[in-house]
């Protein structure tokens, strides 16, 4: 009892800006990935990546290095515009504490509170026609209307449509990015999340600042599915409105199913004849179809009684 207090004292002490500069330097090497390494360096072990960094260092402190150096200007002159939170400390959501792929870092602007409360994903493709639109409208606002906070990846097409209809709602939406968590992408969205933060939403993404700047820009894609893979964990389930058979969308159905979560997909997509994925996806267990929000919600059962992961 006396040394489960004194972690969680420990933990109440760590710094969100010594471990958000530590994620960035490790993360900043060139085959660094959040897939590859953090899982089995950080929090896989149980270990903050200030942790990792004092191991890594050995007898040379690698806080005195240039890289770090340059990674610590980085994120100084973009202080006071997000905040960070950390896995394994109180501040942890209670949401992502049974994650499938957690992560060390946060970033975030807004309503971080909202990561505790009951959400829902409402995704599908960018280039999506216009009763896709409409329907993921629709589903917002029924979502919406009954207290339920709409998780998008604010792209182009279905979650623009889904986040459109949410922000007329005082419930608080959720935008997860590829992108860090200052950049808009695309820019066309800039007024969506501004609205977003200003209807008390939040905006969240574990991209690092400095590698971001630093990569290719045709390596910056891989953060897409990462981020499909933390709107996963972060929603209680996700609906998938309308999709094709190569859709980055399905990167967060195989999220669902590899984290437990329900996956919903929408009777609009599966009457679409140029797809075969909803066919292969309604075989599978914890998968269905549905009309619209109520459908799903009827399914999940009272919203007060939803878990972190659940099967229906």
């Amino acid at each position: 009892m006396v040394a489960s207090l004194f972690s969680e004292l420990i933990k109440s002490t760590v710094s969100p800006y010594e471990e958000m500069l530590a994620y960035e330097y490790l993360y900043s090497d060139s085959s660094a990935t959040l897939k590859k390494i953090f899982p089995g360096k950080t929090v896989g072990l149980g270990k903050t990546p200030s942790e990792v960094l004092e191991e890594e260092s050995g007898l040379l402190d690698l806080r005195e290095s240039d890289r770090y150096k340059e990674v610590q200007e980085t994120i100084d002159h973009k202080l006071g515009t997000f905040d960070v939170i950390v896995n394994g400390t109180p501040s942890w959501p209670m949401s992502l504490k049974d994650s499938a792929r957690p992560v060390p870092v946060l970033y975030y602007k807004g309503s971080v509170s909202l990561l505790d409360r009951p959400s829902i994903s409402v995704v599908g493709s960018r280039k999506a026609s216009q009763k896709g639109k409409e329907l993921a409208a629709k589903i917002a606002s029924q979502l919406s209307e009954h207290g339920v906070s709409v998780v998008t990846g604010m792209a182009r097409g279905i979650d623009a449509a889904a986040t459109e209809a949410a922000l007329e709602y005082k419930v608080g939406a959720i935008g997860v990015i590829g992108t860090p968590v200052d950049e808009v992408y695309p820019r066309e969205n800039i007024d969506l999340f501004n609205r977003l933060i200003e209807c008390e939403g939040l905006i969240v993404s574990q991209v690092p600042f400095y590698k971001y700047q630093h990569q290719p820009f045709n390596t910056k894609r891989f953060y897409f599915p990462e981020r499909n893979e933390l709107m996963a964990a972060i929603s209680n389930a996700t609906i998938i409105v309308e999709a094709s058979d190569t859709s980055g969308t399905l990167t967060q159905a195989r999220a669902c199913e590899h984290q437990g979560r329900p996956l919903f997909i929408t009777r609009h997509a599966c009457s679409d004849p140029s797809v075969t994925w909803p066919s292969k996806w309604l075989k599978k267990p914890n998968v269905f179809d549905i009309d619209d929000a109520m459908d799903v919600l009827d399914m999940l059962g009272p919203i007060e009684h939803w878990g972190g992961g659940f099967s229906v």
